[in-house]
């Protein structure tokens, strides 16, 4: 199976294709300049080669206001923001579709947010779907729309017992 590492500069970005295009430019013209920012964390999968990606996904630091999320996921009393991570994007190589990875894939960057906010706390998990599929999609593991939006949200305390962390 694959395993999740850290982008590198080793890594060849170029092959890369998910069938979206915005997706795909993302990673090579972006990605690295997240990472030396310190403004997102990308994680690749790659190739029996070890170079050439395959899959990735990248977290952010976010802070998610309480009038964004449902009345009923806000304790009385709660702060006006909550600190959250979001899952700023998620990709599969076409080589890897249709093989029931991409759940494997959002497991992985699950548990890698399950990791860090063991160091740093963050109550939700945000994810800015690309289009109504990929909402659907997230929905299917959980997350919970953002009222007239795609963007979903899911509590990091569920994440983790899920995980069975």
């Amino acid at each position: 199976m694959y395993e999740s590492m850290p982008l590198g500069d080793d890594h060849v970005l170029d092959t890369f294709d998910c069938g979206r295009p915005e997706l795909n430019l993302w990673l090579r013209d972006s990605a690295r300049h997240t990472t030396r920012d310190n403004t997102a964390r990308t994680f690749v999968w790659c190739g029996h080669d070890g170079a050439n990606v395959l899959a990735y996904f990248s977290l952010a630091g976010h802070i998610v206001e309480k009038e964004e999320l449902p009345s009923s996921r806000m304790r009385r009393g709660s702060p006006d923001q909550s600190p959250a991570v979001l899952l700023a994007r998620l990709a599969l190589d076409k080589t890897l579709q249709g093989r029931n990875l991409g759940g494997v894939l959002l497991a992985d960057a699950l548990e890698h947010i399950a990791q860090a906010v063991r160091l740093v706390a963050a109550r939700f998990v945000l994810v800015d779907a690309i289009d109504e599929g990929a909402a659907t999609y997230y929905e299917r593991y959980g997350f919970k729309r953002i009222a007239g939006d795609t963007r979903l949200f899911r509590k990091v305390s569920d994440i983790v017992a899920d995980l069975g962390g």
